[in-house]
């Protein structure tokens, strides 16, 4: 499944990823934001699960915000986990 989540608190606006039946990730693509940054950590999450995305990158801050653009990642693993479940 293709899904779409609209960031919160976050200089990126958006991110887009496939997630499988088995919450594996692949394809995650943000929108907005520091390019590099992202693209790397696009890179590092494709093929992870999301409960393995989750225990890295929720919590995680940016500066003096209370989220990051890992974090909204992991907001969207979750978001993403409860339509597959609905």
């Amino acid at each position: 499944m293709r899904y779409t989540y609209q960031t919160k608190g976050t200089c990126s606006r958006a991110i887009a990823f496939d997630i499988d039946e088995n919450e594996v990730v692949t394809n995650v693509e943000f929108t907005g934001g520091c390019n590099g940054n992202l693209k790397g950590i696009a890179s590092l999450v494709d093929g992870m699960t999301g409960s393995e995305i989750l225990a890295k990158c929720q919590g995680i801050t940016c500066g003096s915000k209370p989220t990051s653009c890992p974090d909204q990642l992991a907001q969207a693993i979750l978001a993403a986990r409860a339509k597959m479940q609905a």
